[in-house]
């Protein structure tokens, strides 16, 4: 059974290398049921090809070297420190 550390190995040393290329990277942003939830970071959070490098590179690694990972999606969620930050903003709260 593979566990989330395989799931973020595998992203260390095989995608993220890939993903340096172009000034990105991926991290696991969590892992259920064989379910691995990656989201990229630098460049890559913000490229339009990012759903065919998930496709390409990051689940053809993740999910042939892991048998038992059945699916990699990608995580587009915002974390709540964002959210905040930019609620603060839009209130005027804080200066940009």
């Amino acid at each position: 059974m593979n566990t989330k550390a395989d799931v973020e190995r595998i992203i260390n040393e095989k995608v993220n290398p890939a993903l340096a290329q172009h000034y990105g990277a991926a991290e696991l942003s969590g892992y259920e049921d064989g379910v691995a939830y990656v989201k990229f970071t630098g460049a890559c959070s913000t490229c339009p090809s990012a759903r065919f490098t998930l496709e390409d590179v990051v689940r053809a690694e993740i999910m042939g070297a892991l048998p038992d990972v059945v699916d990699v999606v990608l995580d587009t969620s915002v974390s709540e420190d964002l959210l905040d930050f930019a609620k603060k903003i839009l209130n005027k709260e804080v200066e940009v």
